[in-house]
C-alpha cells in the first residue's frame, strides 16, 4: 500500500529532526536520492552522465538547497552543469557546493529572453523552486521563466525535450490537494522526500507530476497516519475474496442489480456482465423483462426477476445506470437506500439520495453528478471546481452526506465519511469511453457482496474506512483492467468487463509469478 501525507504532516515529522541539528544530514540524504534518480534517467536516456547538460532551477528554500546539492554531484560525475537562481535568496552553502564542483551559476532575472531556449535544450531539467511549504504559485522571474519553458517544453523542437524532475513537487502544485496554481512545469519525474505528498496522488497535481519517486530520509519513526492511501497490486491477494473448500454460491455473495429502462439497455447489460466476471457467487437482476431476454443470452448465469427489493434477497445493491425516467428502478433505488444493505449508487440513483446514509453507502458520480450531489446539501460549487480539487470535494461530500464517495476521473479519488481518502491512478486514457463506469460500478456491486470484513481488518483498515477500501480495490481492478483491454490503443466497456478475470487471476498469483517479477 503506498501512502500520502499533507505538506504541513511531514513538516512536523521533520521538525524534531531539526530541532536535534539534523537538518543538513537531511539535505544531503535529500540531495542524494535525487541526484542517483537523475543519473538512472540519464542512463535510459543517453546511456551515460558524462557530457549530458543539467540545468537547475534553484529557489530560496530547502528545495533550492537539494536541487543544487544534486547538481553538483551530476557536475562531479562530468555533466555541464548550469544553476538558475529564480530568488535574490539561495542556500548559501549549496550554491558554494555547486560552483566548486563546476557549475555555471546565472540569476533569472538578469538573464535574457534566449534563457528558456537554452534551458529547454538541456538534457535534464530539474525543478527546485517551490517546497511543501510555499503558498500559491510562482511569481515574478521564476513565473516568468517557468511560462517560457512550459510553451518551449510541449512544443520541444528535437522531438523529445529534457527530462523534467520535479524537487519533491512541481512548483506550482499544492501537496495538500494538488491544486495547480500555474504556470506549472510539467515533470516527467518527481522525486519526494520523506513520505509522498497527497497532492502528488491525487489529480490534478498528479497529472502534473508524472512518474513519483520517494527517498527514505529517515522521517518515519515520526510520521503520523497517512492522510491518503492508495492500493497497489500486491495488496489485492490480502483484500480479494478468494473462495474455500466449503463455500457455495450464497456464501460467495449475492449482488443484486436495479439498473437499465426501457430506453437505456446497455448500462445493465455492461454492470451486470462486469459483476459475474469478478466470480461474485450470483447476481440477481431487476427491471425491464426485455434486457432480462438480453442477459439471459449474454450472461445465463445472471438470475432474472421482478418485484421489490425486500422480495429479492441479497447481500449488496447496485442500483441506478441508465435507470432513466423509470418510476420502477427509482423506486427499488430508494428501497435499496433504505435497506441497510451495501448499496452502490451510481448515475440515475444520485438523485434520489434520502437526507441520511451511512458509509456502506457508496456513491459513484463523475464531477458534474458530484456537483448535483453537492447541491443537495445546500454547497454550490461547479465541475470546474471539483476538478481542480478532487481531493477536496470528495471528502467534503463523504462529511456532508456520511456516504463513501467514490469520485470518478483519471485519478480515482474515494472519501469516506470518517475523512481517509485513497486514490487510485491504474487506469488509461483509452477507458474514457461510453459504459466504462457501468462496468466499473458491477465490479464494486460485486465486491460490496463479497469482500470480507476480517480480511479489511487484517489490511489494518479500520472499520470506517471498509467500504473505501472496497471502492478503491474496485477502481484498482477495473484500471488494470482497462489497460490490460486496451493494450496501448483504443478499447470498451465490454472489452474491459472481459479482462477482468484474467487481471484477478494474474494479481491472485504469488508475487514471484506475477508477471514481469
Amino acid at each position: 500500500m503506498i501512502k500520502a501525507w499533507t505538506g504541513n504532516q511531514i513538516r512536523s515529522a521533520e521538525a524534531p529532526l531539526l530541532a536535534n541539528g539534523q537538518g543538513p544530514e537531511l539535505m544531503q540524504r535529500a540531495a542524494h536520492g535525487l541526484a542517483n534518480a537523475i543519473v538512472r534517467g540519464l542512463l535510459r536516456r543517453r546511456g551515460q552522465v558524462y557530457g549530458s547538460t543539467v540545468a537547475v532551477l534553484a529557489g530560496s528554500g530547502n528545495n533550492g538547497g537539494d536541487a543544487l546539492y544534486a547538481g553538483a554531484f551530476l557536475a562531479r560525475r562530468g555533466a555541464q552543469a548550469t544553476a538558475v537562481l529564480t530568488s535574490a535568496r539561495w542556500h548559501t552553502e549549496a550554491l558554494a557546493a555547486f560552483r566548486r564542483a563546476g557549475g555555471t551559476v546565472v540569476q533569472a532575472g538578469q538573464a535574457g529572453p534566449a534563457l528558456a531556449g537554452e534551458l529547454a535544450a538541456a538534457d535534464v531539467l530539474v525543478d527546485g523552486i517551490l517546497g511543501t511549504g510555499a503558498s500559491g504559485g510562482l511569481r515574478g522571474a521564476a513565473a516568468g521563466l517557468v511560462a517560457a519553458l512550459q510553451e518551449r517544453i510541449s512544443r520541444p523542437t528535437n522531438g523529445t525535450g529534457p527530462l523534467v524532475v520535479a524537487c519533491d513537487l512541481p512548483s506550482g502544485v499544492d501537496a495538500d490537494t494538488g491544486q495547480l496554481h500555474q504556470p506549472v512545469l510539467r515533470a516527467d519525474l518527481t522525486v519526494t522526500f520523506g513520505g509522498a505528498k497527497l497532492g502528488l496522488l491525487t489529480d490534478p497535481g498528479a497529472g502534473a507530476a508524472g512518474r513519483v519517486w520517494t527517498v527514505d530520509i529517515g522521517l518515519g519513526p515520526h510520521l503520523p497516519e497517512p492522510a491518503l492511501r492508495r492500493l497497489d497490486p500486491g495488496d489485492v491477494p490480502a483484500l480479494w475474496p478468494v473462495p474455500g473448500r466449503s463455500d457455495h454460491k450464497y456464501t460467495r455473495g449475492v449482488l443484486g442489480i436495479a439498473a437499465g429502462s426501457a430506453s437505456y439497455h446497455g448500462a445493465a447489460l455492461l454492470a451486470a456482465r462486469a459483476a459475474v466476471a469478478t466470480g461474485v457467487g450470483m447476481v440477481r437482476y431487476l427491471g425491464p423483462g426485455e434486457i432480462c431476454g438480453q442477459l439471459n443470452l449474454l450472461a445465463p448465469e445472471v438470475v432474472c426477476g421482478s418485484g421489490t427489493i425486500a422480495e429479492n434477497r441479497s447481500q449488496a445493491w447496485l442500483v441506478g445506470p441508465g435507470a432513466v425516467a423509470d418510476p420502477e428502478q427509482a423506486q427499488r433505488a430508494r428501497e435499496a437506500l433504505a435497506s441497510g444493505l451495501p448499496v452502490v449508487a451510481d448515475a440515475g440513483a444520485l438523485d434520489l439520495l434520502p437526507a441520511e446514509l451511512g458509509p456502506h453507502v457508496i456513491l459513484t458520480p463523475h464531477a458534474g453528478e458530484l456537483v448535483r450531489v453537492l447541491a443537495g446539501q445546500g454547497v454550490s460549487v461547479d465541475r470546474e471546481q471539483v476538478e481542480a480539487s478532487p481531493a477536496e470535494f470528495a471528502r467534503l461530500a463523504a462529511g456532508l452526506t456520511g456516504a463513501t464517495v467514490l469520485l470518478k476521473g483519471a485519478a480515482t479519488v474515494v472519501a469516506s465519511p470518517a475523512g481517509t481518502l485513497f486514490s487510485q491512478d491504474n487506469a488509461t486514457a483509452w477507458m474514457a469511453t461510453a459504459g466504462s463506469g457501468d462496468t466499473l460500478a458491477g465490479i464494486l456491486g460485486a465486491l460490496a457482496a463479497t469482500v470480507r470484513p476480517q480480511d479489511l481488518d487484517r489490511a489494518g483498515i479500520a472499520a470506517p474506512d471498509h467500504f473505501a477500501a472496497v471502492a478503491a480495490l474496485a477502481a484498482l481492478v477495473h484500471g488494470l483492467a482497462g489497460t490490460a483491454a486496451a493494450a496501448g490503443g483504443p478499447t470498451s466497456a465490454a472489452a474491459i468487463g472481459h479482462a477482468v478475470p484474467a487481471v484477478v487471476r494474474a494479481l491472485l498469483r504469488e508475487p514471484e509469478q506475477r508477471p514481469g517479477r
